[in-house]
């Protein structure tokens, strides 16, 4: 009996202390930096190696580079900024291609659990462009600057670790004195983040 009680006695500290973890408020403002990978969009250039091989830059292909803020409002919601940098490049020892774009992000989160939370927002591209060296060399191509959503499904390994899976509905408009050229640059993505 005293066994029994005993048990119970331990087991009802353990669940509180573990209700007094789970309930304890998050931090209200962190940092996070990240890294991931796209793909997508348009063609806008091929390169041709000497041995034959073609690689093609996308729109919406590339690595990408993170670094912003979230803000925890409550136990359900919370948002994010971000300003990323994010490039393709196909290169060789005697040239490459490149096509590179710094997007802004703002996104709003519902959290379902603990670990999983979806979350939709905007993201804004400016210095959208595609260049090239070497046997490569082109002219400069530049884009305008672009407003896209995009929604995204986030999953937390730990408080500061997680991965993301992510969809951007995105557009670009050559510049140009002549018509514009609109170029698709949809594409899906994922990356990962640490929180501190």
């Amino acid at each position: 009996m005293k066994k029994a009680v005993f048990a119970l006695a331990a087991l009802a500290i353990a669940s509180s202390s573990f209700a007094q973890e789970v309930a304890a408020p998050a931090k209200t403002v962190r940092g996070f930096v990240g890294i991931g990978a796209s793909t997508g969009g348009d063609k806008l250039a091929t390169a041709e190696y000497t041995n034959g091989d073609t690689a093609s830059i996308k729109a919406g292909s590339g690595v990408y580079f993170t670094a912003g803020l979230e803000f925890r409002i409550n136990e359900q919601f919370s948002a994010q900024t971000s300003v990323n940098f994010h490039v393709d490049e196909q290169s060789a020892q005697n040239g490459s291609l490149t096509f590179q774009r710094v997007p802004v992000e703002a996104m709003a989160f519902y959290h379902i659990n603990q670990q999983w939370k979806i979350g939709t927002g905007l993201r804004y591209v400016s210095g959208a462009k595609l260049s090239g060296s070497g046997v490569a060399d082109i002219d400069d191509v530049k884009f305008d600057n672009t407003l896209s959503g995009l929604v995204e499904a986030e999953y937390m390994f730990s408080p500061q670790a997680s991965i993301k899976v992510r969809y951007v509905n995105e557009k670009f408009d050559v510049k140009s004195r002549f018509r514009p050229v609109e170029v698709k640059a949809e594409h899906v993505g994922i990356s990962g983040n640490y929180y501190f």
